[in-house]
C-alpha cells in the first residue's frame, strides 16, 4: 500500500527541505533503535520515517513523489531508488547511539542501515532501467489502411521537447500499441533506457464504418431502381470509385460484398472487405399523376 510521507513525517506539501529535516530528526531521536532496543514498533517507525525523508527531504525525489502521487511512485520505484544517495551518519550526526563514556556506536562500523533495511547497499550505483512512456495518438481510418509515417512531440523531465517520427503499420486498429524500444527516460547509472508505448487510436469516418478488417460504406437507391436493378458509383478506402451492380428486386439493407476493398490485416497477411448497405428510399409525397400509376402497377399485382 502507498505511504503518504508528509503525513509520516507529520509536514504540509509546503514544508521547506530544512523543516523537512528537522521534523525526521527529531522523529528520529525519539524511534531510534538505541533509544528503543528491542522495540519492533519503534524499529518499524523508523523504517518509515528514514523512507519518508529520503524521499521528501532530496529535491528531485520529491518532485517525482508530487508529480506522480503516492500509489505511481510505490509502482515505479524501489527502495533501491529511494534509498540511493542517502547518507544516515550525516542525518543522524550529533545525536543517538550514545551507550555510555567511551562507547559511542559507530554507524560505519555497525552498519545500521543495512541491519535495518536489509543487506542491500543502497548508496551503491546500481545501474537501473529508466521508465517507460506512453504516448497517445490519433490517426485517421485512411492512415491505418495505407499506414504512415507521423510526427510527434513530447516534453522530456528537464523541460526540453523530444520529437521523433514513428512508423504507423497498415491495419493498426483503435487499443493496438507500438513499442519504441530505448525511447523512453535514460536509465539510472549507466542502465539502459525506457520504452515508448503509442497508444493507437483510430478517429471515425464520416463515410466509412469499421468492423474489424471490413468496412461499411451506405447507398441510397430509388424504388424503381431496386425493382429494376441498376449500377452505381461507390467510394473506396484506397481512393478509387469501384461501379458496382445493383441487382433487381434488391431489398431495403442488403449488403453488396466488394471483395478485399477492406483494411489488410494487422501484421497478417490478406485483406478485408468492403460492404455497400443498401436503403430504398420510399418517396414521402409524389404527383397525383405518380400516384395513379402506381395504383395501377398495384392493380396489376405488384
Amino acid at each position: 500500500m502507498a505511504e503518504d510521507y508528509y503525513k509520516i513525517l507529520g509536514i504540509d506539501k509546503n514544508a521547506s527541505i530544512d523543516d523537512t529535516k528537522k521534523a525526521y530528526r527529531k522523529l528520529a531521536l525519539k524511534y531510534h533503535p538505541d533509544k528503543n532496543p528491542g522495540s519492533k514498533p519503534a524499529e518499524e517507525k523508523f523504517k518509515k520515517i528514514s523512507e519518508a525523508y529520503a524521499v521528501l527531504g532530496d529535491p528531485e525525489k520529491r518532485k517525482q513523489y508530487d508529480s506522480f502521487g503516492s500509489q505511481a511512485f510505490s509502482r515505479n520505484f524501489s527502495q533501491e531508488d529511494i534509498f540511493r544517495g542517502f547518507d544516515l551518519n550525516e542525518i543522524l550526526r550529533g545525536f543517538g547511539g550514545s551507550r555510555g563514556r567511551g562507547h559511542r556506536r559507530s554507524y560505519e562500523n555497525d552498519d545500521l542501515f543495512s541491519q535495518l533495511f536489509g543487506n542491500q547497499q543502497y548508496n551503491q550505483q546500481v545501474p537501473r532501467k529508466g521508465r517507460d512512456l506512453e504516448y497517445n495518438l490519433s490517426i485517421t481510418l485512411e492512415e491505418a489502411y495505407s499506414g504512415a509515417e507521423k510526427r510527434i512531440s513530447y516534453k522530456k523531465d528537464d523541460g526540453g521537447l523530444n520529437e521523433m517520427t514513428i512508423k504507423i503499420p497498415r491495419g493498426i486498429g483503435t487499443g493496438k500499441k507500438l513499442r519504441l524500444a530505448g525511447k523512453g527516460l535514460p536509465g539510472l547509472n549507466g542502465g539502459p533506457s525506457g520504452n515508448m508505448f503509442i497508444n493507437i487510436t483510430v478517429a471515425p469516418n464520416p463515410v466509412f464504418t469499421r468492423d474489424g478488417d471490413d468496412i461499411y460504406i451506405h447507398k441510397t437507391i430509388t424504388f424503381p431502381q431496386a425493382v429494376l436493378g441498376t449500377s452505381i458509383d461507390v467510394q473506396t478506402l484506397g481512393g478509387e470509385t469501384k461501379r458496382i451492380k445493383i441487382p433487381a428486386g434488391t431489398q431495403n439493407n442488403t449488403r453488396i460484398r466488394m471483395k478485399e476493398f477492406g483494411l489488410p490485416h494487422f501484421k497478417k497477411t490478406g485483406t478485408g472487405d468492403q460492404y455497400v448497405r443498401v436503403t430504398v428510399d420510399i418517396p414521402k409525397n409524389i404527383t397525383k399523376k405518380q400516384r395513379e400509376l402506381v395504383k395501377k402497377l398495384s392493380e396489376e399485382g405488384l
